[in-house]
This record gives C-alpha cells, sequence and structure tokens, in this order.
C-alpha cells in the first residue's frame, strides 16, 4: 500500500469513526449517565470488538455473507431488535449514575465488543474498507494494514464522543434535562437503523 492510500485510509477510518452512529451515541449517553472512568470498558470493547469484525470481514467473513444472504438477513434483523432494544433502555433512564448506586450500569466491554457484530455502521464501515483498500497481490499485509489504522484512529474518537458527554453531566444533572436527554437519544439511536431498513 503506498503512502498515499493509507494516509486515504486513515482518513476514512477518521471519518467513519468520529461521525455519529449507533457506538458514538451509547457512548455520548454513557458518559452522561455513568462518566468517563466508568465508560472506558464500553469504549476498548467498541475498539476491540471492531478490530476483531474488521480482521474477520478481511480473511473472508464478508464473502460468505454475500455467498448466503439469508444469514445476512438474519444478522441484520438480529442487529435491529438489539438496536431497539439498548435504544428503549436508554430513553427510559431517569437519573445518573455515581458509581454507588443500582441505577443501572454502562455497558460492559464484551457487550460493546459482541455489539459490533450487529451494527449496521461496523459493517459497511468493515466491508468498504476491505473492499476498497486491499490489495489483491498482498492481501493479509494490506488487511493488517487496515487493521492497524483503525486501531489507531477508532479509540480516540470514540472517547471524544464520550468525553463530551461527560461534560454534559453538570448541566443534565436537572432531572427533566437529562430525561428529554435520553429520549432524544433514544430516538437518535433508532433513527440510526434507517439507512439499514431502505
Amino acid at each position: 500500500m503506498s503512502l498515499d492510500a493509507f494516509l486515504a485510509l486513515l482518513v476514512y477510518a477518521f471519518v467513519t469513526s468520529i461521525t455519529p452512529g449507533p457506538n458514538n451515541l451509547m457512548l455520548l449517553a454513557s458518559g452522561v449517565n455513568f462518566g468517563i472512568a466508568r465508560t472506558v470498558p464500553h469504549m476498548l470493547g467498541v475498539s476491540i470488538g471492531f478490530l476483531i469484525l474488521l480482521l474477520a470481514v478481511g480473511f473472508g467473513l464478508g464473502a460468505v455473507l454475500t455467498a448466503l444472504p439469508a444469514l445476512h438477513t438474519a444478522l441484520k434483523i438480529a442487529g435491529a431488535v438489539y438496536l431497539l432494544y439498548l435504544a428503549w433502555k436508554i430513553a427510559m433512564s431517569r437519573s445518573m449514575s455515581d458509581g454507588k448506586g443500582a441505577e443501572g450500569r454502562p455497558m460492559r466491554f464484551i457487550d460493546a465488543a459482541a455489539f459490533q457484530w450487529v451494527n449496521p455502521k461496523a459493517w459497511v464501515m468493515a466491508i468498504t474498507a476491505m473492499a476498497v483498500y486491499t490489495n489483491a497481490d498482498h492481501p493479509f499485509v494490506s488487511v493488517a494494514l487496515i487493521s492497524i489504522a483503525f486501531t489507531v484512529v477508532n479509540l480516540p474518537s470514540v472517547s471524544v464522543w464520550a468525553g463530551f458527554g461527560t461534560a454534559l453531566r453538570g448541566f443534565l444533572s436537572d432531572p427533566a434535562r437529562l430525561k428529554w436527554f435520553n429520549i432524544a437519544m433514544g430516538l437518535l439511536l433508532a433513527a440510526t437503523l434507517w439507512p439499514m431498513l431502505r
């Protein structure tokens, strides 16, 4: 991969990682409701889970889904149902957690990593990256370079969203503001399904 191609890949990784999507909206809500420290496992789960998905797609899973459309459809349905469940949980949250009570918990590392497998945006990012940036003459090297690019860019990008949520905690400490914020985040998270349904 040429330097120009790798720089273009880094830009693609940054733009797709920093723009709104299911992960970033959930991290924003988690930052508000649980603070940055308790959201770290969620952030790490997103980054490592996406890396594993990216490697799987790069080493052949994308071809399997193309060959088995029923499996692809089942994955989309499972992802949509789980995303709607998460949107409902966020929308119904009514209090911030100080880490001491039973107000709920942030998404765990394993939950966030597993979510990447049903996250429509993650699939689009992974398949597009592999389709555009892999080199048929050097498939293993190009998959490794794509994975490195996303690893370098993804965690700082998703951390911005959790950090922004944490910065909003003071403003949203008012229960009425928090209620409407969580409802808005739940609706926005559900709305991320729209491109998949078209």
